[in-house]
């Protein structure tokens, strides 16, 4: 019986970063096929640049990947896999992104030397309602102009993988493959898809991600990685599960109130004693005395 190899999700941080941090001809065609870049400007070569030109934001620790490199035309490129949404990941990548707009130059140079920066993140969830809207291109527009007019600086791109359809005319057909790479290849994979492995660059990749090609102490962190986002998980879906519990109990109480405000209204335009509506209503006499004003609404 053939034994299948064990492959490990790329969209965990220390398989990323093996396959995207350390294979710039694996991240040149993965930015390519992903990123909305115009005819003839596409990525010939990438260079890494220092990781402490990344900003450390203490916050965000469950974004698994810090990739910045800049090309032959000088833009900047910052990739981010987070494979738990947080809506504070929006905000996050905008302030990554234009802290390396604003760090391109020195003091004194010229603002025409500025080159346009990319931030593209990755999610590992949805989190848009619109099940046909999964690649979202967010860029500096005149809303002035019609059509808009844009300027080039600075783009955010955010990608929801599991929303990624088979065929779209969105991105590239190589964009639409390197997704599908990051949606199928995980624990559970026993063969891999012919039309990825057909890719010479995703064929690469997937074999960074057998477990064989990791240490000991690198398969242990990326077990308790996946027990971290496990937690965190459970911490979100909670928070949620309570804030709708809150919201609903909320709303009793807010429904109950106007039902008691409704009925005091009425009382007053009758001219019944406060001190019955009081004790009818449970409402105290400050609130009554707000109600007073209103009591020649019509109550319905």
């Amino acid at each position: 019986m053939a034994e299948y190899a064990k492959y490990l999700a790329p969209i965990a941080d220390v398989v990323f970063k093996k396959i995207f941090g350390d294979h710039p001809h694996l991240l040149k065609s993965f930015l390519n096929s992903l990123l909305p870049l115009e005819e003839g400007r596409e990525i010939v070569e990438l260079t890494y640049l220092p990781p402490e030109l990344i900003p450390d934001i203490p916050d965000f620790k469950r974004t698994i990947a810090d990739v910045l490199c800049t090309d032959q035309d000088g833009r900047k490129f910052i990739v981010e896999m987070q494979t738990t949404w947080e809506d504070k990941f929006k905000p996050r990548l905008v302030f990554e992104t234009s802290k390396v707009v604003s760090r391109q130059l020195k003091i004194g140079q010229d603002y025409s030397l500025l080159q346009p920066v990319y931030g593209l993140g990755l999610i590992g969830q949805s989190f848009d309602g619109d099940q046909d809207k999964w690649y979202h291109h967010y860029k500096l527009t005149d809303t002035q102009k019609s059509p808009y007019q844009s300027l080039d600086y600075f783009h955010l791109i955010f990608v929801e993988i599991p929303k990624v359809p088979l065929a779209t005319r969105d991105i590239k057909k190589l964009g639409i493959l390197w997704l599908r790479f990051m949606r199928e290849v995980n624990e559970e994979t026993k063969y891999v898809s012919p039309d990825l492995l057909a890719v010479p660059e995703i064929a690469e990749a997937v074999k960074l991600t057998e477990a064989i090609a990791y240490s000991p102490g690198e398969l242990r962190y990326y077990e308790s990685y996946w027990g971290e986002i496990s937690v965190l998980n459970t911490l979100i879906n909670g928070s949620a599960a309570r804030g709708k519990a809150e919201g609903k109990a909320e709303g009793l109480a807010e429904g109950e109130r106007k039902a008691k405000e409704k009925i005091a209204l009425s009382m007053l335009a009758k001219s019944i004693p406060l001190s019955e509506i009081i004790e009818l209503t449970g409402l105290d006499q400050k609130e009554l005395e707000n109600l007073e004003s209103l009591k020649n609404i019509e109550v319905l």
